[in-house]
């Protein structure tokens, strides 16, 4: 346990059944939001979690551990060995109503058997091992279509660690795999800068905006949040809604902020983020084959973590919000174009190898009455 007096939250086992004839029927209730946190070793992404269960915030929060180790002492306190050969080794209740477990085998019977509880939760917490890429937990918790009427991923949240960000962040000359570190902050819809007090106080201030200038190198569209053992406002890192088509005022803003951002003069190799704008109406069906090459083919060599962006539509007069992670993308329209408006399309890239020219061209030869 990562502080010796600190006593784990209190917890009572109780009965995961479900009692069918309580339950509230999917379409009348809106799914609930799962959070994936990740964050390298040492970064105490799970001292975030213990916080959460601890904390008296009125919501009913169930926490998925993805992991055994000797860091976590809530994890010791709550988990006993179940049933042989059972999805879940037991489900614990905590004293502020939070519950907990670790996945055995699948993930996704996991949050089946959670949002089918007669007791309605409120979020869903994830943790993922300590060099977990969280890009394949998003695409199950995104799209997919055992679970997408009963909870939908909220955002991903990256725990760093701010004395040892910039060591983590270096290349391994031992090893030809690119730091995982970098994947994680890439990922990201929050990060949480923690243990900025061990930052030296002569110089703290600069440090921490050169550590953030360094995060919004590889992804500038996170929000950054500095912490002291993971305390946060929790109305920061809930119900982001950083996947929700509907909730395009966010992604407008995030967009208008980095229109201006550029690779020129930055190595092709690092992960870094780009916008790309261009005025004209697109055809939606050669965008959907521009993305599939650049996403799937990986064509011009680039390799694209995920993108954001708003479209402008030929035959539309609604806007269009585009989100992509990896391979998996979503265009769906959100709203109508206000008169005021003037109407773009915007992207952000997150990935290595990106071209600015290329993509500016390629995202060019979707415009309408261009072959």
């Amino acid at each position: 346990m990562e502080d010796s007096d600190e006593e784990p939250p209190l917890a009572v086992k109780i009965n995961g059944d479900v009692n069918s004839n309580q339950l509230t029927e999917t379409s009348e209730i809106p799914p609930v939001g799962v959070t994936v946190i990740t964050g390298y070793l040492g970064s105490k992404k799970s001292t975030l979690i213990n916080y959460i269960l601890k904390a008296q915030h009125g919501k009913k929060i169930a926490v998925i551990l993805n992991e055994f180790g000797e860091e976590l002492g809530v994890e010791r306190a709550m988990i006993n060995e179940g049933e042989e050969g059972g999805l879940v080794e037991e489900w614990v209740e905590l004293a502020n109503g939070c519950i907990c477990c670790t996945v055995k085998h699948s993930l996704v019977q996991a949050l089946e058997q959670l949002v089918q509880r007669k007791e309605r939760l409120d979020h869903i917490l994830l943790e993922t091992t300590g060099l977990a890429n969280p890009a394949p937990l998003a695409s199950v918790l995104w799209l997919d279509d055992q679970l997408e009427s009963d909870v939908r991923l909220d955002s991903i949240i990256t725990v760093v660690d701010a004395k040892n960000l910039r060591y983590q962040l270096k290349p391994n000359p031992d090893s030809s795999s690119f730091p995982e570190a970098y994947l994680q902050i890439a990922f990201a819809d929050v990060i949480i800068l923690n243990k900025v007090d061990l930052i030296s106080q002569d110089d703290s201030g600069a440090v921490l905006e050169e550590l953030e200038e360094e995060i919004r190198d590889v992804n500038s569209l996170a929000n950054i949040i500095h912490s002291v053992r993971c305390q946060v406002d929790l109305s920061k890192i809930l119900n982001c809604q950083a996947y929700d088509p509907t909730h395009a005022a966010h992604l407008e803003a995030l967009l208008e902020e980095n229109k201006s951002l550029t690779t020129k003069g930055l190595h092709d190799s690092e992960v870094r983020t780009l916008c790309i704008c261009d005025a004209q109406q697109i055809d939606l069906y050669k965008v959907r084959i521009w993305l599939e090459e650049l996403l799937w083919d990986k064509k011009y060599g680039m390799d694209v973590y995920r993108c954001k962006g708003i479209l402008r539509v030929r035959n539309s007069d609604e806007l269009h919000t585009l989100q992509g992670v990896r391979e998996i993308y979503e265009i769906v329209p959100s709203r109508k174009w206000r008169n005021e408006e003037i109407q773009m399309n915007k992207i952000v890239f997150i990935g290595r190898f990106l071209n600015e020219e290329i993509l500016l061209h390629s995202l060019h030869n979707c415009v309408v009455g261009t072959d």
